[in-house]
């Protein structure tokens, strides 16, 4: 049985020192090189055999074998929560970099729609998709809204994800958009999971906007960039750049409206059409670009040149019934990968990041070390965290998660089940 402490309970002190002894693997991930890994070094994952941790104070202090350890440590283990991983691994908290966690309702029935052969720009254009979800999420209170988003928190962190990104856009006007932001924002106050807030009001035309889409734009550049900054509630800002969504000129133009604002930009780009996001990406100097599965070669070689992270999300092309991206030409091609739930309540409603792991290596042809980096340490710096998360090094904080495994291809090989033992968030145990 895997317990959870539950969302009032965060925020625990835990003054014990923690060691956790004896992993069959310790994946830390530590590389020399600074930045996003790329080609071969994304399948570096620096394992230690009888691995050991000791962390105080939500720090990791020391990390290597169970021998190096045993001299520094055995004198204080009476203080310690001593933590038996033999025959486990452990690796670094997931991370999901691109979600869309806030919202009211489900569309449970646009998976059916689908499956008999109607596509997602045809649903979306009947007033369905994204912008029945923007209706549904104007109608339920904020409280509503927010237990709702709370539970979806709770079994990301059953399944081991540590920090996660959250997209507004279920709002498409100013209040319902502030709405989101705020309830991301109480939730990473109130919850063990980090939650890094993405502005996204540029998620589809509001259907008062039909016929005029250059006129949302302005609101989005002019109204709502301005108060979103003011209050300082998004750290990225993202735009859906589709055919019947945002043009690449005006996914240009609020991203550079967004920059100004002290916002870094990301972009949802070719997912159902070669739209040239990836070009934008490019030129806007994106973190990452989201989707990809439309890219072409020249989108390719843009984002290996810039160093724009591809955020790829298999589990939404297996619901969409769309071929996957093409990963192994994008790390080829030197652009760094990380992987994605992209959790949101249409496309792809799942909170396995395990999953997602498998279902890189089946459906892009990763390997199940690169899947590793690319669900930690290239998602941090997806979101800009890997000063603080994604490996398990001196000085970086503890999220940490212990498997049912012996080895790290296990993890991957063996799919559709939760192979979690433990979550360390901080420091602090919050699964287990």
């Amino acid at each position: 049985m895997v317990n959870i402490i539950v969302c009032g309970m965060w925020g625990i002190s835990m003054d014990k020192p923690v060691w956790i002894q004896n992993a069959a693997q310790l994946i830390t991930l530590k590389h020399e090189s600074k930045g996003p890994r790329t080609k071969e070094a994304m399948s570096v994952l620096s394992i230690i055999e009888g691995g050991s941790v000791w962390i105080e104070n939500g720090v990791i202090q020391m990390v290597g074998t169970m021998q190096q350890l045993i001299p520094y440590c055995t004198p204080r283990a009476a203080e310690a929560i001593v933590v038996d991983a033999t025959g486990k691994i452990v690796t670094p908290g997931l991370i999901d970099s691109h979600t869309h966690i806030v919202h009211g309702g489900s569309r449970e029935y646009e998976f059916e729609q689908r499956i008999q052969g109607k596509s997602y720009m045809d649903i979306l254009n009947e007033g369905g998709g994204i912008l029945a979800t923007a209706r549904k999420t104007r109608e339920l209170s904020e409280e509503h809204i927010y237990n709702a988003t709370a539970q979806r928190l709770d079994s990301f962190l059953k399944h081991g994800v540590t920090t996660i990104e959250s997209k507004s856009g279920y709002g498409l006007e100013l209040e319902m958009e502030l709405k989101q932001l705020h309830i991301m924002q109480r939730l990473n106050d109130n919850h063990p999971i980090e939650i890094v807030p993405t502005f996204m009001g540029a998620h589809a035309i509001p259907e008062r906007y039909k016929d005029n889409p250059e006129g949302y734009v302005d609101e989005i550049i002019d109204v709502m960039l301005p108060r979103v900054a003011e209050e300082g509630l998004a750290k990225f800002c993202d735009v859906f750049c589709e055919e019947s969504v945002f043009t690449p000129a005006q996914a240009e133009r609020i991203l550079e409206a967004a920059k100004s604002y002290g916002m870094i930009p990301k972009i949802h780009a070719d997912e159902m059409v070669l739209s040239h996001g990836a070009i934008v990406a490019a030129k806007v100097g994106a973190i990452s670009a989201e989707h990809l599965l439309k890219t072409d070669d020249a989108g390719i070689q843009a984002l290996a040149e810039a160093g724009v992270i591809a955020c790829l999300l298999p589990a939404a092309a297996l619901c969409l019934q769309e071929p996957p991206a093409r990963a192994r030409a994008m790390i080829d091609a030197g652009v760094p990968i990380a992987i994605s739930t992209e959790c949101n309540p249409g496309s792809s409603p799942t909170t396995s990041m395990p999953l997602v792991m498998n279902l890189a290596c089946v459906m892009m042809r990763m390997s199940p070390a690169e899947a590793i980096c690319a669900a930690t340490y290239n998602a941090a710096c997806a979101i800009g965290m890997e000063e603080k998360v994604g490996s398990i090094e001196v000085g970086k904080q503890a999220d940490i998660v212990i498997w049912n495994v012996r080895n790290y291809q296990k993890l991957h090989y063996i799919f559709g089940v939760n192979h979690v033992n433990e979550v360390w968030k901080k420091g602090v145990r919050v699964v287990g």
